[in-house]
């Protein structure tokens, strides 16, 4: 007997199914988890952050980086999906934010370049907001 393989829609809400396990909107109290989308444009995300803040006015207290290979986007990786779902559910938050977009470069300033020049790998975020992506410059 053959197995059918899953049509492309199938697959897209297969894959995507950890994005769309989304957290009760609101304020439920800490710890809080984030998670942050970034790629060399506002189409591909090629690294996923996610963080936990156990107590109001702190910095996260932990924090996980995923990356993808260049032309792979992480919110479409089944695996990277696992990893970020088990690392929430290791630290149990009772509140959770999402970012809805893309919100920047992949390299991190004063590590992959200088501290207050553009990266040089993804021009597309020179002078650009990085939440609204309108040019700023």
């Amino acid at each position: 007997m053959k197995t059918r393989k899953p049509r492309q829609k199938e697959r897209n809400l297969r894959v995507r199914s950890w994005l769309r396990s989304k957290p009760r909107p609101g304020f439920h109290g800490y710890p809080v988890a984030t998670v942050a989308f970034y790629g060399p444009t506002d189409k591909l995300a090629t690294k996923v952050v996610v963080s936990i803040i156990l107590t109001e006015n702190s910095q996260p207290d932990f924090l996980q980086r995923w990356f993808s290979d260049d032309q792979s986007d992480v919110r479409n990786d089944p695996a990277i999906g696992e990893q970020v779902l088990a690392f929430l559910k290791a630290h149990a938050p009772r509140s959770t934010v999402v970012a809805d977009r893309i919100i920047g470069c992949p390299h991190e300033e004063g590590t992959d370049y200088a501290d207050g020049t553009a990266c040089p790998q993804c021009p597309y975020w020179a002078g650009r907001d990085r939440f609204t992506h309108e040019r700023i410059q």
